[in-house]
């Protein structure tokens, strides 16, 4: 699984003109499954991204974690994650199929979930309008082949 995770101060997502989700302070996360994910990748990725400290303490070091800000996280499914850019056009073999991205998606969602996080989610397979108020900005991009 890869995610690009960034830090925010608020996001939402739109799906025909409607919010399906928004979050105040915490993590817009863009989520891609590979063909070789599972449920432990799934799992392995959030708790990674849930414990990462990247918020402001007292003296403005980043050593606080999600929970410790009371952050929520917005989830947006994201197969471009996985293109091919070898040529011009990009190519999305390496994604992993719809049927099964969907479901280590929802997979993802409530490993989150039952860690105690708020998630707020767009539509898997949906034309999504995301907007994000990005705090810092910080953004990292996590794989699970390198965790």
């Amino acid at each position: 699984m890869r995610a690009v995770v960034t830090r925010v101060k608020s996001a939402s997502v739109e799906i025909e003109g409607k919010v399906n989700g928004a979050i105040e302070q915490g993590f817009l996360v863009l989520l891609g499954v590979g063909p070789e994910d599972n449920a432990e990748s799934a799992k392995k990725l959030a708790e990674k991204i849930y414990h990462v400290r990247v918020f402001s303490d007292d003296d403005g070091k980043m050593n606080l974690n999600l929970a410790q800000v009371g952050g929520s996280m917005l989830v947006i499914s994201q197969f471009t994650l996985y293109a091919d850019l070898k040529k011009r056009r990009p190519g999305f073999s390496h994604a992993a199929p719809p049927a099964m991205a969907n479901e280590l998606y929802e997979v993802f969602m409530q490993d989150l979930r039952d860690l105690g996080v708020t998630v707020e989610h767009g539509e898997f397979g949906a034309d999504m309008q995301v907007e994000s108020v990005n705090d810092g900005p910080v953004t990292l991009c996590f794989d699970t082949e390198a965790l």
